[in-house]
């Protein structure tokens, strides 16, 4: 499981740390944006972590149900398929679009798949019911507790945008001044 540690140097404790939010009304412009960006790199990348989790699930799922219904066809077969079920489905992220790529994408893969140690999700076939189950709920439990930090993110990511819409709603920032900071020049 993912746990922030107050205090620690990872960017996921930094963001959910205690003085993260602390007096934002006292800092500079840039300041505040460089807290928002890393907030929203941080939320790029559970955003992955939690995608690659759901296709793990999806994986474990499709082998249950092959199993239960009987089907010949396997996993491996219906791979593309299963996959690109989840992505045209209803979604239930929170809609932001995500202009950011993950910064630890390998870091991430070998996470989940540490996840379920000895289980080998390339062919599911070959694994017991009982191990199916138990690769079902750490991958389940794992997204609940990934998606429960994202959402901590976000909330941190609106908390720094409300901040930055109330400068510019004041007055206090313009947006020559972001237009001049994005073509190099001073704040």
């Amino acid at each position: 499981m993912i746990e922030v540690r107050p205090g620690g140097r990872r960017r996921i404790d930094r963001v959910l740390g205690p003085g993260y939010l602390s007096d934002l009304g006292e800092l500079t412009l840039s300041v505040l944006r460089e807290r928002r960006d890393e907030a929203a790199q941080e939320e790029t990348d559970l955003s992955y972590l939690r995608r690659l989790l759901h296709a793990r699930i999806d994986i474990v799922r499709a082998e249950q149900e092959r199993r239960s219904s009987g089907g010949e066809s396997s996993v491996v077969e219906r791979l593309a398929a299963i996959l690109a079920d989840n992505a045209i489905g209803p979604a239930t992220g929170s809609g932001r679009h995500q202009r950011l790529e993950p910064s630890r994408a390998g870091e991430h893969r070998r996470f989940a798949e540490a996840l379920i140690g000895d289980t080998d999700l390339s062919d599911v076939s070959t694994l017991s019911d009982e191990k199916l189950i138990n690769a079902l709920n750490r991958y389940a439990d794992e997204e609940v507790s990934v998606s429960s930090y994202r959402r901590e993110v976000q909330s941190v990511m609106d908390t720094i945008n409300a901040e930055i819409a109330t400068r510019y709603r004041k007055g206090t920032a313009s947006v020559d001044d972001l237009l001049d900071t994005e073509r190099g020049g001073s704040e």
